[in-house]
């Protein structure tokens, strides 16, 4: 069934870590965002297209040694949408800032996956949280290279201004293995209940406009030229068969950062958190023990 937006009494009845699921007002936003555990706060970032589905098997685990805050991102999920500007790169890293100061939290460890990553060292940049460490999981830091690169951003704009467009997208989402296909082509083999949660989420026009307004309003120009001056040690994590972004950028990103360490995932893909969540958890914490200067699995 095609629907505008994703409704919790349907789409989020069988919604992974439900029982940490809540509904918060900040920045003007009504939010849907997890929280679970005792310890220092981490906060989680999804990519785009995503939700807070995608930390699933991840969460859990975490939430023995953390307090995870991870929330949709603005007109993803079950989070309302923001006007065009809200879904910019800029827009966004506002956005979780407003969020974070009503829940009163400071992120010591923040985990970004994708376009999550790009937000969370824009927020380091702008000095709206400094956290001891950011983990990039298959982090879109760099713009695209080329002719692509031209024509991406452009082409995302002309689409997300055409209303027509979303409807369109979501009701091919209506055919499962349609969905399937674009999620085959991330690298990753991920459990079939996830491709239930993309495929519900995809039938709806708002989900599916929110991510087109991030691509069109993405500008990863401007935080490239700002990335010497990152001051926070970066993790990236990166799966050796990613098929959205390339393994290759993470060469030159962490070049361009100062205090990056990359560690690529052997027979891993762009969703690599959700086909092993176990390894990507140790990783994780093994990053934070060095971080705090203590050893893995002991409380702050």
């Amino acid at each position: 069934m095609l629907t505008a937006a994703p409704r919790w009494e349907r789409e989020g009845r069988e919604w992974p870590n439900r029982a940490t699921s809540s509904f918060v007002r900040a920045g003007g936003l009504r939010w849907h965002v997890q929280i679970a555990g005792k310890g220092p706060d981490l906060l989680m970032l999804h990519g785009t297209a995503g939700a807070t589905h995608s930390w699933a098997g991840l969460l859990p685990l975490l939430a023995a040694e953390f307090r995870v805050i991870a929330p949709d991102l603005p007109g993803h999920g079950f989070t309302e949408a923001p006007d065009a500007n809200g879904l910019s790169l800029s827009g966004m890293a506002e956005a979780v800032g407003d969020l974070l100061r009503e829940l009163s939290a400071q992120p010591a460890l923040v985990a970004g996956h994708s376009a999550g990553a790009a937000i969370a060292l824009k927020m380091c940049l702008e000095g709206r949280m400094a956290p001891r460490q950011i983990i990039s999981l298959n982090g879109a830091l760099l713009p695209f290279g080329g002719l692509a690169g031209q024509l991406f951003a452009p082409l995302a704009q002309l689409l997300v201004r055409l209303p027509v467009v979303p409807w369109i997208l979501s009701q091919q989402a209506q055919d499962s293995r349609a969905v399937a296909r674009v999620l085959q082509s991330t690298g990753s083999t991920i459990p079939p209940a996830m491709l239930g949660h993309y495929t519900a989420l995809l039938r709806t026009r708002q989900h599916v406009a929110a991510a087109l307004g991030m691509m069109a309003g993405w500008d990863l120009h401007a935080l490239q030229r700002r990335l010497s001056t990152l001051q926070v040690p970066v993790l990236l994590l990166v799966g050796e068969r990613d098929g959205f972004v390339p393994p290759r950028q993470a060469r030159e990103i962490q070049r361009l950062l100062p205090q990056a360490r990359l560690l690529v995932l052997p027979r891993l893909g762009h969703l690599a958190h959700e086909e092993q969540p176990e390894r990507i958890a140790a990783l994780i914490e093994a990053a934070w023990a060095a971080a705090a200067n203590r050893p893995a699995g002991h409380a702050a």
